[in-house]
Parts: structure tokens; sequence; C-alpha cells
């Protein structure tokens, strides 16, 4: 069990890394994003680098409202799986 500890242990303290580069990357965009929002653009670049920030539009099915609307047909195109989620604790 001691070695599950330290697995866990260290699990976490990586976790926590990642959380704070998340966080570090996350600041970085938001600077650029700000630059980009201040010379109007969508588009930087430099000598070996391309930024991109543009709108992009999606479209996807409302399953709320096809449940709501038609149910017998959105009961017949539903389809169950099942996965196994990793959390620890």
């Amino acid at each position: 069990m001691n070695e599950m500890d330290r697995k866990v242990k260290e699990l976490r303290e990586l976790k926590r890394l990642a959380e704070e580069l998340q966080a570090e990357i996350d600041s970085v965009q938001d600077a650029i994003k700000a630059e980009m929002t201040a010379q109007a653009v969508d588009t930087l670049a430099g000598n070996d680098w391309k930024v991109t920030w543009k709108e992009v539009t999606s479209t996807r099915l409302d399953s709320t409202a096809l449940k709501k609307a038609l149910p017998d047909v959105a009961q017949r195109f539903t389809k169950t799986t099942t996965t196994r989620r990793f959390c620890e604790a």
C-alpha cells in the first residue's frame, strides 16, 4: 500500500503543477488576446510564430428541445454507452 500512497501523492502533485501551468498559460493567452483586441486584429505574426483568435460558429442538435418536442423520435435515436471514469479524492 505504501507504493500506492506514493503514486497517489505524486498524482496529486502533478495535477497541482498542471493547474499552475494552466493558470500561467491562460494569463499569457489573455494578454495576447488583449493586445489583439487593442489592435482590432484577429491574427498576429512574428518571425517564427502566428496566433489567431477568430470567431467560430458551430451548429449542434438541441437534444433537450428534441426530447420535449418529439420524445419518441429522440428515444429512437438515443444510444447508451458505458465507460469507466478515473477519480481520486
